[in-house]
Parts: structure tokens; sequence; C-alpha cells
């Protein structure tokens, strides 16, 4: 590439003048966008003549850096999945910050690998962890590690179990036949199930166990399967709790779930990927009673915790289980050092799957240090509020009707006789408001689920009255 040709793309690296104010424009950009949220639509879809720009052939020859900002903007921007936006309630996502941007420029800047060796981000992660740890009562001699979301956290978890009960010399020679049982409730997120059949375990080994009418475990359901597993010859070797199940948000009876699992010998792993930042808020902390008597923990910080994605987190009371799970200590490209850049007494690649890794914990630390706990625990908490708020305006309609408890931020409901998959469809592509839908005893569900910290109780409003209108003016045409 000629010299000519670098400083027209942007990319000659003297030309720190002509990068420092594009870079200028496009994080003014990004503010304004933040800013403007309300005054666009949450969500809309993009043209076939955009999709299209995005099947071309790779650019071979180079292009201007203002060029693909411009595009950036014009195509891409106004088409995310509109989590950001305030009346955004279909899925549980959180909002990010202007502050998490941020850090993340700055992680992108700095371009760590946190796979390992001995250097300051390494540090960073290891704080946050070490936060993590005494927040949720697990102690000084926990050990975590951060990956994309709790899907992966969870996986990893089922792989910790299972080394604990089959042995470590499971990972030489493969599961055979296991003669263990997992037990989670009917709700449990599905990423539970994957992490059976990935581990080779095998998704038959999970007994997924009935609910009761708030949508928790039923600790005699449990107890109930894991003798009958017994008796046929198979051993417990692992109970999961959840901590905001995905469909209606509830929380299992933790502290009757980690009981059972020290009288039965098992791990006892909590999902808390929707809810267990709620120890935050002191009006949800006592819900999730019993959450610090798990041997492992999995959480994300871009829900609740409002970061940007990606951001998820694996604690593990035993931090040497978890090292003997996933260290590859013998390569030799691996080889700590006593001194020098391949030192460093804790390495992540000994903790997780990944060897390359982004510097994720830097956009939490920055939330952390510069909103502080209290005020995402406020944050939280005003999330539950704003659900109970709008379960009681579904209760003070006729029209409307509640499928499920609101034990968390999440909220179910349906307009009566009407078709309620319609309705959200119709939301999300008004712009204004969007929820999802699930099922629950066979019955659609509009599904609210309140984690962004710029939600009103506007957009509740808005909510209520979008699906009224598309509610009254169905049945009308009926």
């Amino acid at each position: 590439m000629s010299q000519a040709e670098r400083t027209a793309a942007g990319l000659d690296p003297d030309d720190w003048a002509g990068l420092r104010a594009q870079g200028h424009r496009m994080l003014d950009d990004m503010f304004d966008n933040l800013e403007g949220l309300r005054d666009r639509p949450l969500w809309q879809a993009p043209t076939d003549a955009q999709r299209a720009r995005y099947r071309a052939e790779p650019p071979r020859a180079p292009g201007r850096l203002e060029d693909a900002h411009a595009q950036f903007m014009a195509d891409i921007a106004p088409y995310g999945s509109g989590n950001r936006h305030p009346g955004f309630m279909g899925w549980v996502q959180g909002g990010g910050t202007a502050v998490g941007m941020l850090a993340e420029m700055l992680a992108g800047g700095l371009d760590a690998n946190l796979g390992g060796r001995d250097h300051m981000p390494i540090e960073v992660e290891r704080q946050v962890v070490s936060w993590m740890a005494e927040l949720f009562g697990f102690g000084p001699q926990a050990s975590g590690i951060f990956l994309t979301g709790t899907s992966l956290a969870n996986l990893c978890a089922v792989m910790i179990a299972r080394d604990r009960a089959l042995g470590v010399e499971v990972r030489a020679i493969g599961v055979r036949d296991p003669g263990v049982a997992a037990y989670a409730s009917r709700a449990v997120h599905a990423c539970i199930v994957r992490a059976m059949d990935m581990t080779g375990l095998g998704t038959d080994r999970l007994r997924l166990i009935d609910t009761d009418a708030d949508g928790r475990i039923v600790p005699a359901a449990l107890e109930a399967a894991i003798a009958a597993d017994r008796a046929a010859g198979l051993k417990p070797f692992l109970i999961v709790g959840s901590a905001g199940t995905v469909d209606i948000g509830a929380i299992d009876d933790l502290d009757a779930l980690a009981d059972i699992a020290a009288r039965e010998g098992a791990t006892f792993h909590v999902d808390g990927a929707l809810g267990a930042l709620g120890v935050l808020s002191p009006d949800v902390a006592p819900k999730l009673k019993g959450i610090e008597r798990a041997d492992s923990l999995a959480l994300d910080f871009h829900k609740l915790g409002q970061a940007p994605y990606d951001a998820g987190l694996l604690l593990v009371r035993d931090a040497a289980a978890h090292k003997r799970t996933f260290s590859y200590g013998d390569a030799p490209y691996l080889r700590h050092s006593a001194r020098g850049l391949a030192g460093g007494e804790w390495w992540p690649c000994d903790f997780g799957p990944d060897l390359s890794r982004g510097f994720r914990a830097l956009k939490v630390w920055f939330t952390l240090k510069t909103y502080g706990l209290d005020a995402l625990g406020a944050v939280i908490g005003r999330a539950c509020d704003l659900a109970q708020a709008l379960a009681a305006r579904v209760e003070a309609s006729e029209e409307l009707e509640l499928l499920a408890p609101v034990g968390l931020n999440i909220v179910c409901f349906a307009y009566r006789g009407a078709d309620n998959a319609a309705i959200a469809a119709d939301l999300q592509e008004a712009g204004r408001v969007a929820p999802s839908t699930t099922t629950l005893a066979g019955r659609t569900a509009l599904r609210a689920a309140i984690v962004n910290h710029r939600t009103q109780m506007e957009d509740i409003d808005a909510l209520v009255e979008g699906v009224l209108a598309l509610g009254r003016a169905q049945t009308r045409r009926s």
C-alpha cells in the first residue's frame, strides 16, 4: 500500500491529527445516538437494499475511515436490536451506559490479551472477581473468570462438577457410562440442557423437576427424583438452582437446594444470569438467601449490571477444583516463569476455555467504580418496582390477564381472547415498546422483562396502552 493510499484511508501512523479529528466525530455521533434514543424508533427492519450492501465482495483496495463511519451511521446504528431503548422489554438485556462505551474504547485501544502473563489488565479482572466473591459470600479462596455470558459460564460449571464427580482423569479418558445424574427445575434455562450434551454426560442424565405455582422447583419432588436415581444405582452429582428463571423470573428456594446438595454430596450451582445481582437491592436480596452457599455461580453484568455486551462471570468456591478442570500446564508455550512477562501467579487460561481473551473486565470495573454498587442496587430495585406497577395495571384491567406471579422484574400477561403473538409483533414494528412472547401452560403470553436503567413509568404506560389498543382492534375485527 502506497503512502498516499494509507493517508487517504486514515491509516498513516503519522497522521494522528486526522485520526484524532475523525475519532472525535465518531465519539460525538455515538453520544448523540445515546442521548436521542427516545426520539427514534426502538426497532426497525433494514431495507433489502441495506442488507444487500452487506453481501458485497470483500474490499481489496483501501477506503476512507470516514466513509466506513458514514455507512455505519446510516445502515447499522439505526437498525440494532433496540435493547438500549427505554421501551425495550422483550428479553433480559441491559441497556449499557456511556461509561461502559468509553471503557470499551479504552480496552480496544489497549488491545490486551487476558489469556495470561504478567500485566495490569489481569489485576483488574482479579479485582472484579474478588469484589464479587466478597459480595456473594464466597470468601477470599474463591476463583472466577469473565466469559461471554452465563451460557458459557454454566457450561464451565457443569464441567467442574463433572470432574469433581468422575475424577480429573475424565479429561483424558472421556465420559463412558457416567453413573451420575443432575437436577434442575423444568423452568431452567436451556443452556443447562446443552451443557449436559456438550460435556458428554448426556441430556438423559438431567432430571427436570416440577415447579410450584410460583415457578420454583419443588424440593420434595427433587428429593423423590434423587431417591429414585439412587435406587437405580445413579449418584446425584449436580443440583442447579435458578436465581431468576428465564420465562417468569422465579427464584428457587436456594437455601433448601443447598441443604439437599450438602446432604447428597452433590455440587450446588446457581444460574444467576437474570437475578443474582439482585443482592445489591435491599428489597430483592432476601429472596436470594442461600446463594452464598453455592459451590459455583454464573451471572451476567450485561443484564442487571448494565455493562455493554458481553460480560458474563463464573465464580467458583474451590479455586483448586476450578483450575484442575481447565489447566494445561504442560504446554511449553503456556509455561509460567519466575520473572519477566511470562510471570504472574494467575493466568485466566488456567480457569476457562479461552487463551485469546479480550479485556471484558474493564467495562465492569469502570461501571462499578463510576456508579457504585448502591446505585446499581437502586436501579435493580426500581426495575422490580416497575414490574409490580405493570402487574397492578394488568390486574386492574378486565381485558388483560396476568399469567404468572411477578417475583422479580418479568411480567407475563395477555389480552383476553386475542392473538398475543401478533400484538407483540405489531408493537415491535411500531417501534415504541417491545415485549417478547413465551408459552405458559399452553398459552401465548406477552413477556415484559424490565431491565434497562432508562425505562420509566411512561414506558410501562405505553406498553399497556399499546396492548389494549391492539387487542381491542383485533376483537372488533373478529
